[in-house]
């Protein structure tokens, strides 16, 4: 089957944008929005995690989670698929955590307790399953999950532009703080609706 790579990362950044389209990794998108610079960081932390995650976990799906024959017996480890892609995302973050700790100590402290919770980011988990379930290859998986992470940071970007921009607003005092937040993103949301005839 040949994949159509334009589609594909078209598809991931916008069509199916895990935020806006698949409302997936949401903790994130709210939580670190605040402020340009952690929106940024954040980010890249999570288009670093989903690449190698994806590439990671469709090596495992592809090597240790699909049936094998052992001694003569067919293995089917499929059940350990998600505990597995889990325990992939978990050690990819560690990683992450511990590179920004040395090297940007500023950022790991903006992101706080959300740079951990990019091991329980069901975007990130979600782009793993995904490609399982399609049965891509290694570099259609970690393509995917290269621009699903773009994606993902496009969408907090622009949201946190819009955030730093409604800081300076006069919004009624009933929107203020998570409420007007969590309208803005219905409104961008129903902005990201309209790539759905692309792909």
């Amino acid at each position: 089957m040949e994949t159509n790579y334009l589609e594909l990362t078209i598809g991931a950044v916008l069509v199916y944008n895990f935020v806006l389209s698949r409302f997936l990794g949401i903790c994130p998108f709210l939580g670190v929005s605040k402020r340009l610079d952690t929106a940024l960081g954040m980010g890249g932390a999570v288009i670093f995690v989903m690449t190698i995650a994806s590439f990671v976990t469709a090596v495992t799906y592809r090597y240790i989670a699909c049936a094998f024959t052992l001694f003569g017996h067919t293995v089917n480890l499929k059940f350990l698929e998600i505990t597995l892609f889990i325990l992939v995302i978990a050690a990819l973050v560690q990683i992450v955590e511990v590179i920004l700790q040395k090297f940007s100590q500023p950022l790991y402290k903006a992101l706080g307790i959300y740079l951990p919770l990019i091991t329980t980011n069901c975007a990130v988990l979600g782009a793993a399953v995904i490609n399982s379930n399609a049965s891509r290859g290694l570099l259609p998986a970690t393509i995917f999950g290269c621009f699903s992470g773009v994606g993902f940071a496009l969408a907090l970007l622009i949201f946190s532009g819009i955030r730093e921009r409604l800081e300076l607003s006069q919004i009624p005092r009933p929107f203020q703080g998570m409420s007007i937040a969590l309208i803005t993103a219905g409104i961008l949301s129903m902005a990201f609706l309209g790539f759905s005839g692309i792909c």
